[in-house]
């Protein structure tokens, strides 16, 4: 029922029609978001290998990342956009919550959005096939990344004050075990050995945001945790960007398997 509950919660497929989900479950959801993103990361990656097969590989990404904003219903983007406006608009913290809560989008969330998106387009220089691979594994493993802030930080709001009407229930050993192995088997699975370097730059960004959230707001909130995941896996990508690029001066080609052209650096 809890990994129902994730889904319900992490997607806007209609889920909710298999059976009603009782309320306690959804304050469960945050250990199965990498198991979510397997789902997530699976539409998408399928959605760019196959409108790669028909059109440029940069049209294909774009419709790749629309079709996981319509799975998810922009929910980490809006979380992502008042984010920017609460930290970049708030000097205190009862300043910073109340921005983060507004529904209206300010300057500095649009700025955000506009440059997220703008560093997201430069994985097109990438081959298809790795870049499936890549936005598989990226999005199950920031999931898991961004998903351990409710393991060190207390809510930062009244549990009647939360957008979603409810507080996540911090994990046990079980659900942390869970939460991990669905985080990192696809690198296991479908990741060359030699692009797992990548893996810390997720990690070194949670670091980050976590020292942010403990100094401004003592607690995370749920802009947070979509913010946390959207800039992890970006970190991600561009992490995984670099080493290419640096195996490719260095002509190490272990890309040449998933492409019959070695890449360029642009």
């Amino acid at each position: 029922m809890n990994i129902l509950a994730a889904l319900i919660f992490f997607t806007r497929l209609p889920f909710w029609k298999i059976r009603e989900v009782p309320a306690e479950c959804f304050k469960h959801v945050v250990p199965y978001w990498s198991l979510a993103g397997w789902l997530t990361g699976g539409v998408m990656a399928g959605t760019l290998w196959l409108a790669g097969q028909l059109l440029p590989i940069s049209l294909a990404w774009i419709i790749a990342i629309i079709t996981r904003l319509l799975t998810t219903g922009c929910l980490h983007e809006d979380g992502l956009a008042d984010f920017f406006d609460g930290f970049g608009g708030g000097s205190t913290r009862e300043r910073t919550l109340t921005i983060m809560k507004d529904s209206h989008i300010g300057s500095y969330g649009v700025i955000g959005l506009v440059f997220y998106f703008l560093l997201l387009l430069q994985l097109r220089n990438l081959p298809l096939n790795f870049l499936c691979i890549l936005v598989f594994c990226g999005d199950c493993w920031s999931k898991f990344c961004a998903s351990q802030i409710i393991n060190y930080l207390p809510y930062a709001r009244k549990e009647e004050d939360s957008k979603a009407k409810v507080v996540y229930n911090r994990m046990s050993r079980t659900e942390r075990l869970t939460a991990f192995a669905c985080g990192v088997l696809p690198f296991v699975l479908f990741l060359p050995f030699r692009m797992w370097p990548a893996l810390l730059f997720p990690v070194l960004t949670f670091v980050f945001l976590y020292r942010l959230m403990k100094h401004r707001l003592q607690g995370y909130t749920g802009d947070c945790c979509g913010a946390t995941f959207l800039l992890c896996e970006l970190s991600f990508y561009m992490g995984s960007l670099v080493l290419a690029y640096i195996y490719a001066i260095y002509n190490i080609d272990f890309l040449m398997e998933y492409t019959s052209m070695p890449l360029s650096i642009h």
